[in-house]
């Protein structure tokens, strides 16, 4: 191998390198949303976020060394009782080792799955000692976000922006026009409802492991605890009606500081626009 050889092979390693150095720096400025041809979850950012990827990463291992059992006993079977190879077919009908075998080892593995499952479960669950609460409430079609009294004590509504109001770096068909914003580091308690005129929608934020119904005339709870600054996009995920798919959830999570002063913006923005519940009423009438 000569010089110049050794020195195109070491460029092409080198430029390969920063391709995927550039890749990985992109996908990593790119949190909190999907990207065209991912396969994976988005970046988990909070506690419960990475409790569920652990318990799909575990599962995910199980249920492929169970396939690839499988498909190994089934070849050997092909193989070892094929009519050739076994021309006097055994006559054996019960096997006390086998059976005790395939009734034991399938509760074991469902006792392994379990364990995190129900530590998952619970931990959704069990809301801890919160920061803040913010509430949510489902519309036809946008989202209403309302700040309790210790945090100003307003609402607003946030609506999908228009092709034509997007601007550099807004996604189109997840930027929304009015962001919900919370502290990081902070545990933010979610009441989730839905217009009482309404449907059932579902408020689901995947980097924050969030997934819960908005139900007319019931108030559901869950909670996260963002652990990076940044927003962090979701959707309506039920099939909610004509303008489904254009029900995008944004939340932006910022430091202890710059939330203090969004509030001092935000009280001064949404009190002079109609109130959420006077939007809903407008809108959709209750019948007399």
């Amino acid at each position: 191998m000569n010089l110049r050889t050794s020195g195109q092979r070491l460029s092409a390693l080198a430029g390969a390198l920063a391709l995927i150095a550039g890749s990985v720096a992109a996908r990593a400025d790119s949190f909190g949303h999907a990207e065209p041809g991912q396969m994976t979850f988005q970046e988990a950012v909070t506690p419960i976020a990475h409790e569920i990827h652990s318990l799909h990463s575990l599962i995910l291992v199980i249920i492929t060394l169970i396939s690839i059992f499988v498909l190994g006993l089934l070849i050997y079977v092909m193989f070892r009782f094929n009519e050739k190879s076994n021309p006097n077919p055994s006559r054996t009908t019960h096997h006390t080792g086998l059976e005790v075998a395939w009734t034991i080892i399938p509760v074991l593995i469902l006792v392994v799955i379990a364990i995190p499952s129900f530590r998952l479960l619970t931990h959704q669950l069990t809301i801890p000692k919160s920061d803040m609460t913010l509430k949510v409430v489902g519309k036809q079609w946008a989202w209403s976000y309302e700040y309790p009294k210790d945090q100003g004590e307003f609402d607003f509504i946030s609506s999908i922006k228009s092709d034509k109001d997007l601007k550099p770096g807004d996604i189109r068909l997840l930027a929304v026009d009015n962001e919900a914003v919370v502290p990081v580091n902070k545990v933010i308690e979610l009441q989730v409802s839905a217009d009482p005129t309404g449907v059932i929608h579902s408020f689901t934020v995947p980097s924050f492991g969030v997934r819960i119904d908005a139900v007319p005339g019931r108030l559901n709870q869950s909670w996260f605890m963002a652990e990076r600054e940044g927003i962090y996009y979701g959707q309506c995920s039920k099939i909610c009606g004509k303008d489904h798919a254009f029900m995008p959830i944004a939340i932006r999570v910022v430091s202890e500081e710059a939330y203090k002063a969004w509030l001092v913006e935000a009280k001064k923005k949404y009190a002079s626009v109609p109130s959420s519940n006077e939007f809903a009423a407008n809108e959709y009438p209750v019948a007399r």
